[in-house]
């Protein structure tokens, strides 16, 4: 009886090596949607077999490629309208406070398990960030540690925007109900980033053999931007991936034909294939 194969992407940490992969291979694209040259010394053997290993209608990563463009970009427009101070929560290997054109008066402190980001400024030692850079070694997970972290960083400004991109898919719902309320309760935070999607695309991925991630999954609302908005934030912004992957060149063909068709009612998802981006401002 042979061994059953390791598993694409075996724990949530090597999710942060597995996108930092996709990354490396779109900033070496011709047409790259964004330039990230420190990914591939982040992702490292790791990652880059952990994408290997990943069926080959995976190995793309387009739904990270596309999600990263679309938070690089309305990052920059929380800059543009006076965010002076990012928390990044559960940041894994993201490097934007070096890639992004951030002025240099803008605080990016980034949340995550000690041990992620002791190897993360092992790599990165040498290197300058854009801004005023913090790491913060925290368990978000434990709703005291949680808040405190937040009551300290948010503290110091009233143009604050958190981001929690690939995070809230692997917490229980109840979880990401707690904090979305400790994020309303912190006056200084201003705008929230997050991606999200429906429950029949989780089901999709649930049943796909090779998607390792997906088995770690556990939140996908059916009311979708709805969940947030009860908790005291208002959608800005809400983006479609499949959508502008179709736009970029960068999605399977077989998808290319629905986005012929409307977006679903981001606010009702029920049993449509969905997953976005979207950015929330304070109720």
């Amino acid at each position: 009886m042979t061994e059953p194969a390791e598993p694409a992407v075996p724990s949530v940490s090597d999710t942060a090596l597995w996108v930092a992969a996709y990354r490396a291979a779109e900033s070496a694209r011709p047409d790259a949607l964004f330039a990230d040259p420190l990914a591939d010394r982040l992702a490292g053997e790791r990652g880059r077999a952990l994408v290997a290993r990943a069926p080959r209608r995976m190995r793309s990563g387009w739904t990270v490629v596309t999600r990263t463009k679309f938070i690089d970009d309305l990052v920059m427009a929380c800059v543009a309208s006076g965010c002076d101070r990012v928390l990044n929560l559960a940041a894994g290997m993201d490097t934007r406070p070096y890639r992004l054109p951030l002025p240099g008066a803008l605080t990016w402190i980034e949340a995550d398990l000690p041990a992620l980001l002791d190897e993360k400024e092992r790599l990165l030692a040498g290197e300058k960030p854009a801004c005023a850079l913090a790491r913060e070694r925290v368990d978000l997970s434990v709703p005291e540690a949680r808040a405190r972290f937040l009551a300290s960083a948010a503290a110091a400004s009233p143009r604050t925007l958190v981001i929690t991109e690939g995070l809230l898919p692997y917490l229980d719902a109840d979880v990401v109900s707690a904090l979305g309320r400790d994020l309303a309760a912190q006056p200084g935070i201003r705008w929230w980033i997050l991606d999200v999607f429906s429950p029949a695309t989780m089901k999709m991925l649930l049943a796909r053999r090779g998607h390792a991630a997906a088995r770690l999954f556990r939140f996908a609302p059916p009311d979708g931007v709805d969940f947030f908005e009860r908790l005291g934030w208002r959608a800005r912004d809400v983006r479609s991936i499949a959508r502008a992957a179709v736009r970029f060149r960068r999605a399977p063909l077989i998808l290319r034909p629905f986005v012929l068709f409307p977006d679903p009612d981001p606010r009702k998802l029920g049993q449509t294939r969905w997953y976005g981006v979207v950015r929330f401002e304070r109720a």
